[in-house]
């Protein structure tokens, strides 16, 4: 996996070439857009990361903010990680039903949607994903499965 070493958004936007910048960009410019309150935007892990404060919830397993979604531009790819689309989440069933409704392919792991141009992605569902789900909710939802453990 390609990690960057950029302290800031802007720095590791800078770093990319023009063709990549500007998928990262109006990527990142999505989630920005659907984004609910209280989440901030860092450079977390060499990419760049939503996440909820240390400040807001400081209790997380391994002392870092717990990641909301995050945006890389790897070597052959792009990889949105979108956290609540996991284990046949509703987030996920919505959006692999969403790709296989349009005729697309639908390229992702556990939480990561790789893609390699904005044409593979469907802007308005993913951005109802990430819409979807309050801080609080995530809290609640991370404390239910830590107490699972």
């Amino acid at each position: 996996m390609a990690t960057s070493t950029a302290k800031t958004v802007d720095e590791y936007l800078q770093s990319l070439p023009d063709a990549r910048r500007a998928v990262v960009s109006a990527v990142r410019e999505l989630v920005n857009r659907h984004l609910p309150g209280g989440y901030v935007e860092t450079m977390s892990w060499g990419m760049i990361c939503w996440e909820i404060p240390l400040s807001r919830y400081p209790t997380t397993y391994n002392k870092q903010p717990l990641s909301y979604v995050a945006l890389a531009a790897q070597k052959q790819y792009y990889a949105l990680y979108l956290t609540t689309c996991h284990d046949n989440s509703a987030q996920d069933v919505v959006l692999r039903n969403a790709y296989a409704d349009a005729g697309k392919r639908l390229d992702m792991g556990k939480s990561c949607l790789r893609f390699k141009a904005l044409e593979d992605l469907l802007p308005d569902v993913i951005g109802a994903v990430i819409a979807s789900t309050p801080v609080d909710a995530y809290i609640a939802h991370y404390e239910a499965s830590r107490a699972r453990k």
